[in-house]
């Protein structure tokens, strides 16, 4: 596969922050959360409340870090073989040959949601658009958060070539989890999208965990008042 560094998009939007709840941006008039809270919003809701409107703060965990390093080292080598390219012309050229990129900007002013793909392989026939992750479990969280990915790059294209989502165990070329992104995938996404909008307009409430092991490990337990532990 060709690979390509996206490194401009010929759509501008208009963006600014929102006034009370860090992270979240108004995006041609509707707010707009990195895609990445999905994974945090199928692990316990509250802490999204703690850390983004209560402003609660925490030491990245060992994880977290090196994640950070892992994608930062992958990102690198990818630069040096890459080409760069608009994100519209390496959609455009991957209807001819494949096309491979990685951190790769989507954001859909209609449904609210923006963020960055791990990889993405745009070949004629199918796109598959790849999340790294620790571990080789699919929780329902991380699907949710490669599915709201494809969600995303469809909304913007209007890409009619089938949509494939996976999940990858970070440092290694296993797949453990892919999915067809059909209409009924798409429909379930939404409605958790939708979920998450109603907690930013104050239409829903923020749901604590009630699983006591995930309180255990969490790094915002000690400022949490529904904490089991």
């Amino acid at each position: 596969m060709l690979q390509k560094n996206i490194t401009g998009y010929e759509r501008t939007y208009e963006s600014k922050e929102h006034p009370s709840i860090k992270g979240l941006q108004i995006i041609e008039g509707k707010n707009n959360f990195p895609i990445s809270w999905l994974n945090q919003q199928g692990y316990c809701e509250y802490q999204i409340y703690l850390e983004y409107v209560e402003g609660v703060e925490t030491q990245p965990t060992r994880a977290m870090t090196h994640g950070t390093q892992i994608h930062k080292e992958l990102e690198d080598i990818f630069k040096k073989d890459s080409t760069p390219s608009t994100f519209e012309d390496a959609v455009e050229a991957s209807r001819t040959n494949a096309i491979m990129s990685r951190e790769c900007f989507v954001v859909s002013s209609n449904y609210g949601i923006r963020g960055y793909i791990d990889e993405i392989w745009m070949k004629p026939d199918e796109i598959v658009i790849i999340d790294d992750k620790p571990g080789r479990t699919p929780y329902e969280s991380t699907m949710n958060q490669v599915r709201a990915y494809c969600l995303a790059y469809k909304d913007m294209t209007g890409d009619d070539r089938k949509i494939k989502a996976a999940l990858r165990e970070r440092g290694t070329e296993n797949l453990f989890w892919i999915e067809i992104f059909t209409p009924e995938v798409e429909k379930e996404i939404e409605f958790t999208i939708n979920r998450m909008q109603g907690l930013f307009d104050g239409t829903k409430p923020f749901m604590a965990t009630k699983n006591p092991k995930k309180c255990k490990s969490c790094r915002f337990k000690k400022d949490c008042e529904h904490s089991k532990d």
